[in-house]
């Protein structure tokens, strides 16, 4: 299961009861925070997220809309007792930034805390799920994130292998497209006991970007793509000037990539109702919505 709950859907500045940017991304078992603005760790309490079933916190850039709530979170479970590793993965200046603030503060985590510099490619991977990250345009250096459920080729008819006496220990194995051999030296083969298993669930991150054809290569065929939409179609040029996407260019990239659905979000604090927003996309990509706090949306 992927899904993706807003905890904040604003830029720069909280306005109309919207707050900066964040968002939790569930994906199996795992928690995973990304963006960490002023206010996060109130509204992971407004929606009863547990602070301890987060273990990866990624941050793609350091403004400070996207980042000022980090150390009030990082501080707050080492009051509350924290003891298991945390992983940051954020451009590589944040680092002296929190190791500043912890020293001016005298603070001292109960828990490891590792950072890791964002580079193109590759972040974080297992058998069950990875995370990856590009480079969007931003006046500064910001990245967008890509997380991917990791599912075996095979699933396994355990009626079929009981009957056929399949050891459990070999259940792995089968779920790779092995075939079994029998202690007598017969073969099982793969298919006669799994089907064919569906493809992981996707959802890519966007973070404030100018609109570039290039992005939609970097988050082809996801199954949600959130993807920033500072402003409405009418102030193009004020979204170029500034760094930044309109309604219409984000449905353009969603389209060009061929996803499946896309969020908008990071609305300027200049618009009270989101109405508009919505409207405008689906002129381009018809099944769009945009990101409402305490809204889980599942790819």
């Amino acid at each position: 299961m992927l899904a993706v709950t807003i905890l904040g859907n604003n830029s720069a500045i909280p306005a109309f009861d919207r707050h900066p940017t964040s968002q939790i991304v569930t994906l199996n078992d795992q928690l995973f925070l990304v963006d960490c603005g002023e206010g996060t760790q109130m509204q992971i309490a407004r929606y009863r997220i547990r602070r301890s079933r987060i273990n990866h916190i990624f941050i793609s850039h350091l403004h400070g809309d996207h980042y000022f709530g980090l150390i009030g979170l990082i501080t707050s479970m080492g009051l509350l007792g924290r003891d298991q590793d945390l992983h940051l993965y954020a451009p590589a200046l944040l680092r002296p930034i929190i190791e500043m603030q912890l020293k001016v503060a005298d603070t001292t985590l109960p828990f490891k805390l590792h950072f890791y510099a964002l580079e193109a490619g590759l972040l974080v991977s297992n058998h069950k799920f990875e995370v990856s990250c590009f480079k969007v345009y931003h006046r500064i250096d910001c990245w967008g994130f890509v997380f991917k459920e990791i599912r075996a080729p095979r699933k396994i008819n355990p009626e079929k292998a009981v009957l056929l006496d399949i050891p459990v220990a070999f259940y792995d194995e089968l779920r790779q497209g092995k075939d079994f051999i029998t202690p007598e030296g017969n073969e099982i083969l793969n298919e006669e006991v799994t089907f064919p298993n569906v493809p992981g669930k996707s959802y890519a991150y966007s973070a404030d970007t100018l609109y570039h054809e290039s992005l939609a290569l970097h988050v082809k065929g996801v199954d949600l793509l959130y993807h920033e939409a500072t402003y409405l179609k009418d102030l193009s040029e004020r979204a170029a000037k500034r760094f930044h996407s309109t309604t219409l260019q984000a449905a353009t990239t969603a389209l060009n990539a061929g996803v499946q659905k896309l969020i908008l979000g990071h609305f300027s604090s200049k618009y009270e109702s989101l109405t508009q927003f919505e409207r405008e996309a689906k002129e381009i990509f018809g099944n769009t919505e945009v990101a409402l706090e305490g809204v889980t949306y599942k790819a």
